[in-house]
């Protein structure tokens, strides 16, 4: 209902809806509504942006609220500011495919203890035994890492983050177990036994590997688009969440 009840009032002023190929997207929902909306026009995100309309508090990537889509209209007659979030990638050599993720990639496997070897930049780091990694962006660290007690990364720091997803600790094996945060140039390298019961989780989304023992993560050249269109505090929107 919120959706027809938008495209109507952007209808009386002269907008034209066009799902296939949009320069501005409006979501209507939440962070996981810009996520979905983000992986439907993965293939066009260099032609287009975002604006979130969040139907509860504000999000991490919502400019207004459901109560605001006139005072929101009135704002799209003014140029916006554009701001920029690097997606993450995760590249499995074996196969050649790719996956994209503005928040993080995860490894993880609940059915038994997945061992990884870890290389970073060509050099090895360390072997962890757990339930997997999860690499996040700036964008991320507020989601799934913030509840593996990863570091919330401030505003405009273009980072990688490296966190194990309960790692097994013992005083025959011990890993770093605190949050890796790295320069965004870094490459990470995950190597392991073929990976059957291992699920390859991108924001909302999920890819079962086939048995590879390889995938490459590192921030994409690809780009998401947030149009901006009055001031963004950050700060109040980390407050949104305790």
């Amino acid at each position: 209902m919120k959706a027809a009840y938008l495209i109507s009032l952007l209808s009386e002023r002269g907008w034209t809806e066009n799902r296939t190929n949009p320069d501005l997207v409006l979501c209507i929902g939440g962070d996981g509504t810009i996520l979905r909306a983000i992986h439907e026009y993965m293939d066009q995100l260099d032609q287009l942006s975002f604006i979130g309309i969040h139907t509860g508090t504000l999000g991490f990537f919502t400019d207004f609220t459901e109560d605001e889509l006139v005072s929101m209209l009135e704002c799209l007659k003014s140029k916006p500011s554009m701001e920029e979030y690097s997606l993450i990638e995760a590249f499995f050599p074996e196969t050649g495919n790719t996956l994209y993720a503005l928040n993080e990639i995860r490894l993880e496997s609940i059915s038994q203890t997945l061992s990884l070897d870890i290389t970073i930049d060509g050099d090895y780091f360390e072997k962890s035994n757990g339930s997997g990694i999860c690499v996040s962006t700036q964008a991320g660290s507020t989601a799934i890492n913030r509840s593996l007690n990863g570091a919330i990364i401030d505003e405009g720091l273009s980072v990688l983050q490296l966190v194990e997803i309960m790692p097994i600790a013992h005083r025959n094996h011990h890993t770093l177990r605190n949050p890796y945060v790295m320069r965004k140039d870094r490459v990470i390298e995950l190597r392991s036994e073929p990976m059957r019961e291992v699920i390859c989780s991108y924001d909302n989304l999920k890819y079962k590997l086939q048995g590879e023992t390889q995938v490459v993560i590192r921030l994409s050249e690809h780009r998401v688009r947030f149009a901006r269109f009055r001031p963004y505090s950050y700060l109040r929107r980390l407050k949104n969440l305790f």
